[in-house]
């Protein structure tokens, strides 16, 4: 008990800063030096130097991709397509980037963790609504639909048409044979009014309406017909575009469809209030949309907190990551109260029905 004692007020002499003197033998420094080992191999624990060059090399790539986003870059096919998956980019870059910290990478980390926030702040508010303005005037329903070369259910489209009290249909990739279905499915019963530029394949498009329409260039000459029509609404008459700019995910390049995003009408402020409805090959990320948006337009489902929600491929499987290109871009001025987003049976595309209201 005395010994017991002595060292445990040896050990607080010690701690205290007075010295005491402690006898050792070579079997306790033995066993003391061993002790050592262990400890310092538990609290320094191994680092893997091939994980490390995993995380830079999603650093540096998630940074690359951001910068692309952030600045406004186009580039390549290749880089394009990339900036369309940039919210699942964000949400794996900003996971990577706090299980880096978790592991004490503060470099990478920090680096992938401050990124991350930065585009969120861009992606995230695309799921909430914004405050609506009040708006007295004519109250508009568009409806988008990319037909697939025409095999898309006409009949399907009418009902909805009729279910949804649709004023106007903007409609891409129409070809003579689906008019003829549309027209047997009672199209011309509900939206009598039309401007067609039907051709077989893929490059048709048209317009109709509930209100008569009249023919309007708006846009430069395009690979795929884009129709545009004056709406003679009952009170102002607004400017429809039905919109397919080529993909930009062709082997020729992007080029046309850096042209003929930029080749689309801006919002005229002094004369009749322009819509763009169609399928976009764009999502709210690319530049060609950003441009349009800074110009005057508003998303209408990002209005709503509906920005997020998938409209190609209808089929939301793993592959291909379901992606956001087909839109409804109205005037700022108008409010937007509800954007739908649905199948359409034989499409690859997702409709999209927007309401707003047309200011008096």
């Amino acid at each position: 008990m005395a010994v017991g004692s002595d060292n445990f007020g040896g050990q607080l002499g010690g701690a205290a800063g007075r010295p005491s003197a402690v006898k050792t033998t070579p079997e306790t420094d033995a066993y003391s030096g061993t002790l050592h080992d262990v400890v310092t191999t538990e609290v320094k624990p191994h680092r893997s130097g091939f994980a490390t060059f995993l995380l830079v090399l999603c650093a540096i790539a998630f940074v690359a991709a951001a910068l692309v986003r952030l600045l406004g870059i186009d580039g390549t096919r290749y880089m394009i397509a990339t900036t369309s998956l940039m919210p699942y980019l964000t949400v794996v870059g900003l996971l990577i980037g706090l299980g880096a910290l978790f592991r004490r990478r503060w470099a990478v980390g920090l680096t992938m963790t401050l990124v991350g926030i930065v585009l969120v702040a861009n992606v995230a508010p695309r799921a909430f609504p914004d405050s609506r303005p009040n708006g007295v005037g004519q109250q508009v329903r568009v409806m988008t639909s990319n037909l697939l070369t025409g095999i898309a259910d006409a009949q399907f489209i009418v009902r909805e048409v009729k279910a949804r009290g649709v004023d106007i249909l903007a409609m891409q990739e129409l070809t003579p044979d689906m008019v003829r279905d549309l027209e047997r499915a009672g199209l011309d019963q509900v939206l009598p009014n039309r401007v067609f530029l039907d051709e077989p394949g893929g490059s048709g498009s048209g317009i109709a309406s509930k209100f008569p329409l009249t023919r309007r260039d708006l846009t430069p000459p395009s690979t795929l017909q884009q129709a545009a029509a004056v709406v003679d609404l009952p009170g102002q008459n607004i400017e429809v575009v039905s919109v397919h700019p080529l993909p930009p995910v062709v082997t020729e390049g992007p080029e046309a469809w850096q042209r003929e995003l930029a080749g689309l009408p801006s919002p005229d402020s002094t004369g009749a209030i322009r819509v763009l409805a169609g399928d976009f090959n764009a999502t709210l990320d690319h530049v060609g949309i950003t441009r349009l948006l800074n110009k005057g337009y508003v998303d209408a489902a990002d209005q709503v907190g509906k920005g997020l929600i998938h409209t190609w491929p209808s089929n939301s499987g793993v592959w291909p990551p379901p992606v956001t290109i087909d839109h409804v871009l109205v005037d700022s001025k108008c409010p937007v109260d509800t954007v739908d987003v649905f199948d359409v049976p034989g499409s690859d595309h997702r409709a999209v029905v927007a309401q707003f209201v047309v200011p008096r």
